[in-house]
């Protein structure tokens, strides 16, 4: 189901299209879902869909820094904390805080003039310090994370009523 790339894009564009068409099967995986339904894990996993949307939300805005060449510090981050939705947290909720994070990010990327730069990887408490990586490394790595926890969220949905993600394009094709 992939958007066919626009030609008269540029490269930040079309990968941010890539990025942002990932996000969009996440975040349609919760469409008409209740609030019960939306934090049920239906598999072996822990993984519910707002524990995936609350990852997004939490990790994603922690490339900014990296992306504008700052570095990070990534030692103190708990990985498994980064799923763990907040009582109080609603889909809705959710769901437009995975648009402001998103569009936050977008935002960063399309500042950076030269995709080819290279910026300082984050210190992480998961493996050493990487060699600097280019800016498009980053968005392919962004890319790629949407796309597993897109699928990931696929097989989620179904398994709770069957829905798939063919059958949630077809019911809400510009989401």
């Amino acid at each position: 189901m992939p958007t066919p790339a626009d030609p008269r894009m540029d490269e930040c564009e079309e990968l941010l299209a890539a990025w942002q068409e990932h996000r969009a099967v996440l975040r349609r995986a919760l469409a008409g879902l209740t609030e019960e339904q939306a934090r049920s894990t239906p598999s072996v996993s822990t993984l519910s869909l707002a524990s995936l949307i609350t990852h997004a939300v939490r990790g994603e805005p922690e490339w900014i820094p990296v992306i504008a060449g700052r570095g990070a510090d990534w030692l103190q981050r708990d990985g498994q904390a980064e799923f763990e939705v907040p009582a109080s947290a609603t889909v809705a909720g959710l769901l437009a805080e995975h648009e402001r994070a998103g569009a936050e990010v977008a935002q960063a990327v399309r500042a950076v003039k030269d995709f080819d730069e290279r910026v300082p990887m984050p210190k992480t408490p998961w493996g050493p310090q990487d060699e600097p990586r280019t800016v498009r490394w980053i968005l392919l790595h962004l890319i790629g994370e949407a796309a597993r926890h897109a699928g990931h969220a696929d097989v989620i949905r179904e398994s709770l009523d069957g829905a798939n993600a063919f059958d949630l394009q077809q019911a809400a094709p510009g989401a």
